[in-house]
């Protein structure tokens, strides 16, 4: 079965009739009733009646036609959307991505873009997710990486893949050597954590209470960087997702569990903007790599 016998037996159920079906699919009458009736035999079943150049629709045919009209219907809206992308775009793209995805994702991705889109300008920041959202919502962003925001504002998100936060600690930590710690044992262990207007603190909070625990905060930061070497230089841990500690030498990663935190970060776009060109082929990018990296 080929694209085409689809095409023809939509044409044919639509006006029923071999001459004017065979002139809108711009085919002879004689092929286009040999490929339906080569359809049927492939399918096993008939989906029309014959009443000289005139035809019905059976049953089985109706109930055909209604399952593969929307699948051509994609079908040809894929290749329109190709037909549309210019081999040389232009202008500037402005993205944005919390810290844990621009150490490595983000540097991955705009290298493979900017191979095959050297004329467009891009113009990246590193941003909290709620700063990311208030850029797509007043148009200074067209494009963030970050998790699904809190309040939507008419933003879309569209999920990448799940990602344990794990507990980072120096080497010769009491912890170092575990291959896996329960929430409620972190209870009382000092601990350097991200404020708590940042999603990621209010998850880790959850779980905490989840767990009953009540973890020694000693430190509360803004930024992931500083707190990682925070926890290199002194005795703290901390709780950061695997991401962050990309090129990040000197630290061990234990993973958490009873509660296990996970967050789902994603692709943010203004549902208004989201069909620039130059903003679609940066999300092809970005999704082909995550896809990659969590094969």
């Amino acid at each position: 079965m080929e694209l085409r016998h689809l095409r023809y037996c939509l044409a044919l159920a639509e006006v029923q009739n071999f001459t004017r079906a065979a002139q809108r699919v711009h085919v002879t009458q004689s092929t286009l009733s040999h490929q339906i009736r080569q359809l049927e035999d492939e399918l096993g079943v008939q989906l029309f009646h014959r009443h000289g150049k005139r035809v019905t629709i059976t049953e089985s045919g109706r109930a055909f036609v209604d399952q593969i009209n929307p699948i051509v219907g994609q079908v040809d809206g894929i290749v329109a959307s190709l037909k549309n992308v210019p081999d040389e775009l232009t202008g500037e793209l402005r993205i944005a991505a919390t810290h844990s995805f621009n150490v490595q994702l983000i540097p991955q991705c705009l290298a493979a873009f900017m191979q095959r889109f050297p004329r467009v300008k891009m113009v990246v920041e590193e941003l909290s997710g709620a700063s990311i959202a208030v850029g797509l919502e007043n148009g200074s962003l067209d494009l963030g990486v970050s998790y699904r925001p809190a309040v939507p504002r008419g933003l879309w998100f569209e999920p990448l893949f799940n990602e344990e936060l794990k507990l980072i600690v120096a080497p010769d930590h009491a912890l170092a050597k575990r291959k896996r710690v329960r929430m409620g044992e972190l209870n009382g262990l000092p601990l350097a954590l991200l404020t708590p207007n940042f999603s990621t603190r209010q998850l880790l909070d959850e779980c905490f209470m989840a767990a009953g625990a009540t973890p020694q905060v000693v430190a509360e930061m803004n930024a992931i960087s500083p707190m990682v070497e925070l926890v290199r230089q002194t005795g703290l841990a901390s709780i950061v997702s695997a991401n962050a500690l990309a090129g990040e030498p000197g630290l061990v990663a234990v993973a958490l569990e009873n509660p296990t935190p996970v967050r789902t970060p994603g692709l943010l776009w203004n549902k208004a903007t989201m069909n620039r060109p130059a903003t679609r082929q940066m999300a092809d990018i970005i999704r082909q790599q995550a896809h990659s990296d969590m094969a």
